[in-house]
């Protein structure tokens, strides 16, 4: 679900932008998201976690979405989306770093690094040829503000994982979700992107898209897989993401299937097995 659904949200983002300002517009995504899953837990009677368990979560929140959402939507603004894709899939790379810093006695197998280099070698031969790179200073932020949420994620989700194993996943996610999207509503609103929100039925419709598939359903599985698999083997979505754009692409917007395409995903599938040792299962 993580790598199908946050495969298509750089579409859904690059469209609410078209009207909308980059955190506002993340906040209102990921507070109504978390407000609905906790509405529908309490009409439940499902236990949610309780204000001494806040501040973890609060922390969570500003890194995971605050940071690693919150960033890729403002880079969004100033560089090419297969840019993003690339940059983005440096995730990985962060993750295992920040696992190598947080636990030093695990050390990090030269298949596993192998697998990772394939792998965003992939990615690289897939939307290489697209790119269209300036020397801006938009797009030096641009690059910039992918690194940030890069490390932000990295470092949230080595940090979520290292939390209550037997807690109600569905609701700590929620609860990061509507922490995460109050610090990005209120960034916006000190930022004074209230003035330039404006909505129509297109960028509507892609807000809630981001709403319902990429919030609640595709971070709801992402917080269930940090709690169960490895974290390198759950960072291998940013290699499969800018994949499933490009499929979308094609079925949607009748762009042609490549051979580049091709040998592209033949990279990246690579990598996974490589890093996915039976170790890691």
């Amino acid at each position: 679900m993580v790598c199908l659904l946050w495969g298509t949200t750089y579409l859904a983002i690059r469209i609410s932008l078209e009207t909308m300002p980059p955190f506002l517009m993340a906040g209102i995504r990921w507070s109504a998201a978390g407000a609905i899953i906790l509405g529908v837990l309490a009409a439940r009677g499902a236990r949610i976690p309780g204000p001494a368990e806040w501040p973890a979560l609060i922390v969570l929140g500003i890194l995971l979405l605050g940071l690693g959402n919150g960033f890729v939507v403002l880079a969004e603004l100033t560089i090419p989306s297969g840019l993003a894709a690339v940059l983005v899939a440096a995730v990985p790379f962060w993750m295992v770093a920040v696992e190598r810093l947080m636990s030093p006695a695990d050390r990090i197998s030269g298949r596993k690094m192998l697998g990772l280099i394939i792998g965003f070698g992939g990615i690289v031969l897939l939307v290489w040829p697209d790119l269209q790179i300036g020397a801006s200073r938009g797009f030096l932020l641009g690059v910039g503000a992918t690194q940030i949420a890069c490390l932000g994620w990295a470092v949230g989700s080595s940090y979520s994982r290292r939390r209550g194993a037997h807690e109600n996943v569905l609701a700590v996610a929620a609860l990061q979700m509507l922490f995460g999207g109050l610090v990005l509503a209120a960034s916006g609103l000190v930022l004074g992107e209230w003035g330039l929100f404006a909505y129509n039925s297109r960028t509507i419709g892609a807000l809630i898209y981001l709403i319902f598939a990429g919030a609640i359903a595709g971070f709801s599985a992402y917080a269930y897989a940090l709690k169960h698999l490895p974290v390198a083997t759950v960072s291998l979505y940013a290699y499969i993401n800018p994949i499933i754009a490009v499929v979308l692409g094609t079925l949607v917007l009748g762009e042609p299937l490549s051979p580049r395409l091709a040998a592209a995903g033949a990279v990246v599938l690579a990598g996974m097995a490589l890093v996915r040792q039976p170790a890691d299962r």
